[in-house]
């Protein structure tokens, strides 16, 4: 793999047997920061950007079944989450990183917990956003669960024509509707950030449902006290999705976590978090990339806490 990223182009990644599609930026012996998305969320450029010119050399690629990676059929898609983690372990061997900061959004919040557990020598540092402790289903008897406007729009609101690009559209735009916090709510930008997603999805049925039906696996709640890289947790106060003491229970059960509050966000990641959110990722000790890929501390790093 070359040494230095290409801005934001977009390129296939064959891992295992699949393929990732995966954006680079900044230089490649700097820090490596991994960005998991989902169709979701997307990871946009400028924030990309601006870790890159933070000195940080940042991955950014679509799970299994999300923007162009490989897609399944929807309602089987025949994986589980540490299939997802298999994934993410594997992109980091192919571009022959030793450690990277994790970062993850809602559900890849779950790939990122479980790659921290599983694969300890593989994470330098952990960065979890508006996710929580449990894999789909109901919410352990102490966490709140998805609010009442979500289970209703997701209840009683009818899926869209999967094959009607406006109608698609229209849907994504009602979703981010009802996951925005009290902050306020942007039509055109979420019109906007949905047309941009549906145009550069495979299968837009399967990204927006499949990840409902993985296989979760073991219960790794009980297991963050093993987590011992430095950890961030942000988390908006207003999240009807994964309500907002999901983040202080992981914040408390991670030795040493932080816990940074986005007041009145939702399940969203408005650019009005990025300056508060960056400073707090970018104090987490990061290691840098040698010529032949081995990790090392970064000289230009902040002290570990």
């Amino acid at each position: 793999m070359p040494l230095h990223g290409q801005g934001s182009f977009e390129h296939m990644v064959t891992v295992g047997d699949v393929d990732l599609c995966v954006s680079a930026f900044g230089d490649r012996r700097r820090p490596p920061v991994l960005l998991p998305s989902t169709s979701r969320l997307c990871w946009e450029d400028r924030f990309c950007d601006r870790l890159a010119d933070a000195g940080r050399f940042v991955l950014r690629y679509d799970m299994r079944d999300t923007g162009r990676s490989t897609a399944y059929a929807p309602g089987s898609p025949g994986y589980s989450l540490r299939d997802l983690v298999a994934d993410l372990v594997g992109l980091m061997d192919v571009f022959e990183l030793r450690r990277a900061h994790l970062v993850g959004f809602s559900v890849a919040g779950w790939i990122c917990q479980l790659a921290t557990l599983d694969h300890p020598d593989r994470v330098s540092a952990l960065t979890l956003i508006n996710t929580r402790p449990t894999a789909p289903g109901p919410a352990d008897p102490d966490l709140p669960e998805h609010s009442d406007r979500i289970m209703t729009f997701f209840t009683e609101r009818p899926h869209p024509d999967w094959s009607d690009r406006a109608a698609v559209i229209d849907y994504g735009v009602e979703q981010a509707r009802v996951r925005a916090g009290t902050h306020g709510f942007d039509e055109q930008q979420a019109r906007r950030h949905a047309t941009r997603m549906v145009d550069r999805t495979t299968d837009s049925a399967s990204s927006m449902l499949n990840l409902a039906y993985v296989e979760a696996g073991d219960r790794w709640r009980e297991r963050l006290g093993e987590i011992a890289v430095p950890t961030l947790v942000a988390h908006g106060t207003d999240d009807p999705f994964f309500p907002y003491g999901n983040g202080q229970a992981m914040a408390r059960e991670i030795p040493g976590a932080d816990l940074l509050p986005l007041t009145g966000i939702g399940h969203e990641l408005p650019d009005t978090t990025w300056e508060r959110l960056l400073a707090a990722m970018l104090l987490l000790h990061p290691e840098s990339v040698t010529e032949d890929g081995a990790g090392r501390g970064s000289a230009d790093s902040t002290p570990e806490r």
